[in-house]
């Protein structure tokens, strides 16, 4: 059994205690860490498939273990739990480079979803055989290996769901992709709770792959639908 590997950095020792009695229960290995800076030092000197992250931490806070983790060039999943849930919050966190983020007080269960989709997820992307496909279209083409995207030769970085995104959309480009289709492709399941996150991410991706945010060329939304791709550009 390839058992899965998970940090959890949570300064509070009962929040600890009590993801990390459950999270092993459902059959994870679990390392701790009760605060930024030991969190941030095993993060790079472990190996681990996903990582319970909060905000609010002595030495250095959730925000910048997160920078410094995606800095390292680690592809670590990082599900944040916090108590700072606004939507200012969650796009920093999201910026930081997170790939999911649930605010406390939160359901036991709703956390061993969101590891289990985040692992399912992460165990799709490291097979070899999604750079096999045609990863271009019009203006734009994406690099599974290295989560970037080039638009009329300009590089940007894309955050693991930022790339999920863009990838499931190239796959549709120039139609409509519901926000239901969105949250299965991307997350592994349609909860209409997840609309918000999906909106914080696609404004992330818009801002880096947009020459004007405010007239989107190429990532359009589509009223009471979702979002389309026009992947050679409309004015």
């Amino acid at each position: 059994m390839n058992e899965k590997r998970i940090l959890i950095v949570d300064d509070d020792d009962e929040i600890r205690e009590l993801l990390e009695f459950d999270v092993r229960a459902s059959g994870y290995f679990v390392d701790t860490a009760s605060d930024g800076m030991e969190g941030l030092n095993k993060a790079l000197n472990n190996t681990y498939d996903l990582i319970l992250l909060d905000v609010m931490m002595p030495k250095m806070n959730g925000f910048d273990v997160c920078k410094n983790i995606r800095c390292a060039k680690l592809s670590i999943p990082i599900l944040m739990l916090t108590a700072k849930g606004t939507i200012d919050d969650k796009t920093e966190g999201f910026d930081c480079g997170a790939d999911d983020y649930l605010v406390k007080p939160f359901d036991i269960q709703e956390v061993l979803l969101r590891i289990r989709v985040l692992l399912r997820r992460n165990q799709v992307e490291d097979k070899t055989s999604l750079s096999d496909e045609v990863l271009h279209a019009g203006d734009i083409e994406i690099f599974p290996e290295t989560l970037e995207a080039v638009i009329v030769n300009k590089k940007v970085k894309l955050t693991p769901t930022e790339f999920e995104i863009l990838y499931s959309l190239i796959q549709h480009f120039n139609n409509p992709v519901t926000l239901a289709t969105l949250l299965d492709e991307v997350w592994g399941y349609d909860s209409n709770e997840d609309v918000r996150m999906l909106r914080v991410h696609v404004g992330g991706l818009r801002n880096k792959i947009e020459p004007d945010t405010k007239h989107p060329k190429y990532l359009h939304t589509v009223t009471n639908v979702g979002y389309k791709l026009t992947p050679f550009g409309e004015e």
